[in-house]
């Protein structure tokens, strides 16, 4: 059965950990829906990860929507949610609803991830949930405001980590379904998880979320470098150069391919 937004909350009062990875294409999707994966995100992530982009900003809506519908084609039981790209839902709610519904309607995508919970963008997400509108939230390490943050981890003072609470909670308010937690201390990480009721989901925030997300290609050992918190559980990079070496000796010596 498909994975749901009701059976997400159920599974944070069970203490039943969410396993979260990103996919870009179609191939790539089946493979995490076949492994039992409950949450499929169409990250802006594919912008540096697919697209070759050194940040997630250059990434467009239509390109987002593009991978999303080869992902969604993958997906028959997790809940798929798609990352709105920088500036596509800043500029105003009505921009955010108009980006988000085009999300749902052309891609088969269930909810949205929007970053930042400050109060404009706390009432944009009260807006898209008010339409009904699925949105996760994503706070800490935002990387859409990277020429701000840097990749620094968030919430190390006192002040900061508040700050970064208070948005949780505001955005728990305003109907988001669930929250990233990003490149956060796990004492902070700890506290917000235990002060919302609503499913945390971590990455480079410690043990104690509700679940946890991995971009795929660091899994797969398939990104040039990673962040200090990825763990790579095989090298795809060395299989596969050592595959396509292979590959290449036979054509050229003529073992591949053999005659009929």
């Amino acid at each position: 059965m498909a994975v749901t937004i009701k059976q997400l909350n159920q599974w944070k009062q069970q203490e039943r950990q969410i396993v979260v990875l990103t996919a870009a294409d179609y191939a790539i999707a089946q493979l995490l829906d076949e492994a039992g994966v409950d949450i499929i995100m169409v990250g802006d992530s594919l912008a540096m990860v697919t697209l070759g982009y050194s940040t997630t900003l250059p990434v467009t809506l239509e390109e987002m929507i593009h991978h999303a519908k080869a992902v969604c084609r993958g997906v028959k039981r997790a809940l798929v949610v798609c990352d709105l790209p920088f500036l596509s839902y800043q500029e105003s709610p009505q921009q955010a609803i108009h980006s988000a519904g085009r999300v749902l309607k052309e891609t088969g995508a269930v909810a949205v991830k929007l970053e930042g919970g400050y109060p404009a963008m706390a009432e944009t997400v009260a807006r898209l949930t008010a339409v009904g509108i699925p949105v996760m939230g994503h706070v800490g390490l935002t990387p859409q405001s990277i020429h701000l943050l840097g990749l620094r981890q968030q919430g190390k003072t006192a002040e900061t980590g508040e700050r970064i609470l208070q948005d949780a909670i505001a955005l728990e308010q305003a109907g988001a379904f669930a929250i990233v937690l990003e490149h956060i201390p796990p004492d902070l990480a700890r506290s917000i998880t235990q002060k919302l009721t609503i499913p945390t989901i971590g990455i480079g925030a410690g043990p104690n979320c509700d679940g946890q997300v991995l971009v795929t290609a660091d899994l797969l050992g398939l990104s040039e470098r990673q962040p200090p918190f990825a763990k790579s559980y095989v090298n795809l990079r060395e299989v596969i150069t050592q595959a396509v070496q292979e590959f290449s000796t036979e054509v050229r010596s003529g073992k591949f391919p053999k005659d009929p």
